[in-house]
């Protein structure tokens, strides 16, 4: 039988590699090739990244009208729960101011705790349907609960609030 394939040389030339060489891919050429996107693309993002990037981004915000905002933890939670932070006495039912769930939250220092603003993910992300919206809610969110620790009202607080 003829082969196409010429045998390999042994006289001369450079020596070859002993073992196998290393697959790229599989066997039929549709292996993985890579990650979708590189991590600097906002593609590889994660939604609840984006979401406590924007949180962030709106204390940074407040940070630089009220600076005493630097010693308060913004913290992002998926959803209210029951055994919140809140003590024994508040509940679910605490939150539950009628029938609206709590967009976010305040919590006053206690002990080794400094004062705590919670902002709720998902009822947040269920009543936005695109990252502006999302983006105007959560700093009315966080302008709220700022305006609550402080004990002003949010417009003397963020005087764009309730414009946009």
């Amino acid at each position: 039988m003829d082969s196409p394939v010429p045998p390999p040389d042994d006289t001369g030339g450079a020596p070859r590699p002993a073992g196998p060489r290393p697959r790229r891919r599989d066997r039929h050429g549709r292996g993985m090739r890579g990650p979708i996107a590189p991590p600097q693309v906002p593609l590889s993002v994660s939604r609840g990244e984006a979401f406590v990037d924007l949180v962030h981004d709106s204390a940074e915000r407040l940070e630089r009208r009220w600076p005493q905002l630097a010693a308060v933890d913004f913290l992002v939670r998926e959803v209210p729960v029951p055994a919140d932070e809140s003590g024994p006495a508040g509940g679910l039912e605490a939150l539950l101011d009628g029938d609206s769930v709590p967009l976010g939250r305040y919590l006053p220092a206690r002990g080794n705790h400094p004062d705590r603003i919670v902002v709720y993910r998902r009822p947040v992300e269920i009543r936005t349907k695109t990252r502006d919206e999302r983006a105007l809610l959560v700093h009315e969110v966080v302008v709220e609960q700022v305006a609550e620790l402080l004990g002003l009202a949010p417009e003397s607080v963020d005087p764009r609030y309730g414009q946009d």
